[in-house]
């Protein structure tokens, strides 16, 4: 089987290997397992490979290089369609190639990639749709436009497309599905935490507006200021970590946040089983791995409703859900914090739903979408 790639996740090339953001390049060593050939359709970056960065597994790659697109200024918006007809133009060669073609949603290219595969009606067809599905949600019209020539079974034949969460009314080649992290082998039993004593709180992601750093830091900051005992780590890198360090400086706070950077898969998860809550403040996610990661190790998240993290935290059974305001958030916590055997009931709910989707479930599942 000669298995296509189509993404907008940027590249890097080192001894012949290429690498990528190391979730989603892990994921997709899951599917290259059970393929023959793989041709790649994506940009190329140059840089050094970092810690959050991965490379293929597989012997038989062909990496086809696109310009990288973006509509973020008026020069990268003229740049950007100037490089269109040439990515189309790939694309059509690619698909016609392919015996299985996979799209990596929502994104520019995917985008591209979505239009193109009509074209090819007969073509096995899987995309991965790693953004929120929520039909209800406010999105870019792009993303939009994706979802809607995606679901729409008249012009994308022989497709499965995999959503995060399970919505009303789709279409028959929607599937909701899940991404993971962790095999059955790492699994632990539930351990019962002590939540009378000092609280540990963790921030893993992108240190960016979309993530709401800085509301987690106040937020603990406020908890603080009650006399509480807590602590939060936050692991992740971005364009605010200085801004970040400095109100955490300025506000005296430096005792009970640390900001440990981009940490190995390793060392989040020693950090996890020692963890109480787990704070995730988003705009937007699809399937938040942070979540799914947290609750493996029985970690309660406290996250804002969004996409499908409410089905994830069985609307508040697995977790807590709060508003991104700052006073409702910690009057709501306040609420929940005090009543230890609600949260040894949430976090033994969490580790036994999270557990269930393991990386072995999880290429089970990819079998038999590429059969």
């Amino acid at each position: 089987m000669k298995f296509l790639i189509i993404t907008h996740v940027l590249h890097k090339k080192k001894g012949g290997q290429w690498f990528g953001y190391a979730p989603y390049i892990n994921e997709m060593n899951l599917w290259l397992k059970h393929v023959d050939e793989v041709e790649i359709l994506g940009s190329v970056i140059l840089g050094g490979i970092t810690e959050i960065e991965s490379d293929y597994l597989h012997e038989n790659i062909n990496f086809v290089k696109i310009p990288s697109i973006a509509f973020i200024s008026l020069k990268r918006t003229l740049t950007s369609i100037l490089s269109i007809p040439e990515i189309l133009f790939k694309l059509f060669i690619a698909c016609h190639k392919a015996d299985h073609i996979h799209l990596r949603c929502p994104g520019n290219i995917g985008l591209l990639g979505s239009i193109v595969q009509v074209f090819f009606p007969s073509k096995i067809k899987t995309a991965k749709y790693a953004g929120n599905w929520d039909p209800n949600s406010k999105q870019p019209l792009s993303y939009k436009f994706q979802k809607w020539i995606l679901s729409n079974t008249f012009l994308t034949k022989n497709m499965q497309v995999l959503v995060y969460g399970k919505w009303e009314s789709q279409t028959k080649n929607i599937k909701p599905f899940f991404t993971a992290t962790f095999k059955n082998v790492e699994r632990d039993a539930y351990e019962e935490r002590d939540y009378s004593g000092r609280l540990k709180l963790v921030f893993i992601g992108s240190l960016v507006k979309g993530k709401r750093p800085l509301l987690a830091i106040k937020l603990l900051e406020v908890l603080k200021k009650q006399s509480k005992q807590v602590h939060l780590d936050m692991y992740g890198d971005g364009i605010l970590k200085d801004d970040l360090q400095k109100y955490i400086v300025e506000n005296e706070i430096e005792n009970n946040i640390t900001l440990h950077g981009n940490k190995s898969k390793e060392i989040i998860k020693e950090a996890l089983k020692k963890t109480h809550f787990l704070l995730l403040l988003s705009k937007s996610e699809g399937w938040p791995k942070a979540i799914a990661e947290a609750m493996f190790f029985g970690v309660i998240p406290i996250a804002t409703s969004i996409s499908c993290v409410p089905y994830m935290l069985d609307y508040g059974k697995r977790g807590i859900l709060i508003e991104p305001d700052l006073s409702t958030a910690v009057a709501t916590l306040n609420k929940k914090i005090e009543d230890y055997s609600l949260l040894k009931s949430m976090s033994n709910n969490a580790l036994k739903w999270s557990q269930n989707y393991t990386l072995d479930l999880f290429e089970t599942e990819i079998i038999q979408l590429l059969k």
